[in-house]
């Protein structure tokens, strides 16, 4: 069951309002009881019901501010707008992109009757007022209260020095003077645009619209040779990238409506090893969120990653596969026929099963061992073109119906200037010198970082920081994606990825903590 947004509002005019159609409903619906107070009830969804609680609240005369909490989701206070047309009212959460249009009903008005509808999903729901003595659901984790607001984005363009590299981007600042809590985001290894875009997955888009909506200014910026921004990513090393990290914090310190002592780094992958490094820096950031951050050399971070194969030699492996055990399939079937009984049948399949997991694990440290021989190749051999025909041949030996063509170009990403600085570069090295609070987030699923090592790694080296938190955010990916298994399907069979809602929390309850202290 997926509750949050499959996208995010888009890109216009230099300033725009994304929110400013939410409207705080008035006070009270004419001739009804007050709305205030807390409202429950189960949402139908595939194969169950889901428990929802709407709290409203009346801070003001004419004003209205609601919170939606889904326990069984573990999100809590997710601020909603309150619209009222005539007598119907209007709830939207645009942070988890739900809406609930209903109108108050029953006995005395102690009814909320209305449809409730998100992407892959539209059904009826009616929410009954809870007891005033009622306590609400417990929640497991630690929120911030946060009042919904307002915000508008404005187009970027700052410069990073030495070479005077133009940056672009998109600032999603909040309504109002300020002074507000800020954050650069920085991006995961490759060449990312500003939302840090996988197909139709903008990762960062996500995460500056729901912390704007929430009081906390967000900057994000095309990478180096993409969008609008000028220079070449493929020449930019890890330290590169650390300078273009501080001049986005510079350029956030110096605007009226930004508090510069509140202001941070927030980085995926790479980008997390990006706000350490800037950390240790003279002048650090106000705190770092480093999500998915390796804790591990280089070399031994890309060694332990897929070998990225062509369409042909990945169709190939699965058809390899699927043969194996169609045989294994075809075998027991002749058992069978053949007088044997199920349970020497079960044990033969059983074995089969085992045989096939066996070969699969020596096959991923075949792979593992390939890696890792070809990247000390890179690693140690100084020349390019002598690199690369080593390389180009060793792919050519291992993957023999790969088109030439192919390894030619995957030897020529390993020579850049910045995979040769990444297989050197080590996290350890400056993590001593990092003292501003710091946020590392991992998710336990996550093929490309492995929670359980790189964490380790970095909590060890930031020891001797004190105002160090560290979480492993349960079945969430590289990305921080919502499980599949969690979404609903679309109607053409396919899922749209979105941002895992207790990423979003964690990361704004945390910063919002963060101006606090």
């Amino acid at each position: 069951m997926g509750l949050w947004p499959a996208a995010v509002l888009g890109q216009t005019s230099t300033p725009t309002r994304p929110d400013s159609a939410a409207q705080h409903a008035t006070a009270a619906v004419v001739g009804k009881p007050s709305l205030t107070g807390v409202w429950k009830g189960p949402l139908s969804i595939p194969g169950g019901t889901l428990p929802v609680q709407i709290s409203i609240i009346q801070p003001g005369a004419n004003k209205l501010i609601a919170t939606l909490d889904l326990p069984a989701k573990r999100l809590n206070k997710v601020p909603a707008s309150l619209t009222l047309r005539g007598d119907t009212l209007i709830f939207y959460a645009a942070t988890v992109d739900c809406r609930f249009v209903c109108t108050q009903a029953g006995e005395a008005g102690q009814e909320l009757r209305g449809v409730w509808s998100q992407p892959g999903l539209r059904v009826p729901l009616v929410l009954q007022r809870a007891a005033a003595n009622g306590a609400g659901p417990a929640s497991t984790e630690k929120t911030v209260a946060v009042k919904a607001t307002t915000y508008h984005i404005e187009t970027v363009s700052l410069t990073s020095q030495p070479g005077n590299v133009a940056l672009a981007g998109t600032l999603s600042i909040p309504d109002g003077a300020g002074p507000f809590p800020a954050a650069v985001l920085l991006s995961d290894m490759g060449s990312q645009d500003r939302d840090s875009r996988q197909g139709s997955y903008r990762f960062f888009a996500d995460i500056a619209a729901t912390l704007a909506r929430q009081g906390i200014a967000v900057l994000r910026l095309d990478d180096r040779g993409v969008g609008q921004s000028g220079g070449n990513g493929t020449l930019a090393t890890t330290a590169d990238l650390v300078r273009d990290a501080l001049a986005g914090l510079n350029y956030l310190r110096v605007r009226p409506s930004i508090d510069p002592a509140r202001t941070g780094l927030i980085g995926h992958g790479e980008g997390g090893n990006v706000a350490l490094l800037a950390a240790a820096q003279p002048v650090p950031p106000g705190f770092v969120v480093a999500m998915a951050a390796s804790g591990l050399v280089g070399l031994d971070l890309l060694a332990s990653q897929a070998e990225p194969l062509s369409t042909a030699d990945t169709a190939r492996i699965g058809a390899a596969r699927r043969q194996a055990w169609a045989e294994v399939l075809a075998k027991a079937a002749k058992l069978r026929t053949s007088g044997s009984n199920s349970a020497q049948v079960e044990t033969y399949v059983a074995q089969q099963r085992l045989k096939i997991k066996s070969e699969a694990r020596k096959q991923a440290e075949a792979t593992l061992k390939f890696r890792r021989t070809m990247l000390e190749i890179v690693r140690q051999t100084a020349s390019n073109d002598q690199a690369q025909a080593i390389v180009v041949n060793m792919l050519r030996q291992r993957y023999p119906d790969q088109d030439p063509a192919l390894a030619r170009a995957r030897a020529t990403d390993l020579l850049t200037p910045w995979y040769r600085y990444y297989l050197k570069f080590d996290p350890q090295a400056s993590l001593a010198d990092v003292q501003c609070p710091v946020l590392l987030l991992n998710g336990t699923d996550d093929a490309e970082v492995n929670a359980a090592t790189n964490l380790t790694a970095l909590e060890k080296g930031l020891k001797g920081n004190k105002r160090v938190s560290s979480r492993r955010l349960p079945g969430l990916n590289h990305w921080f994606q919502t499980p599949t298994a969690e979404l609903i399907v679309a109607d053409d069979g396919t899922v749209d990825p979105v941002v895992a809602p207790v990423l979003l929390t964690t990361v704004r309850d945390w910063v919002l903590q963060q101006g606090s202290k």
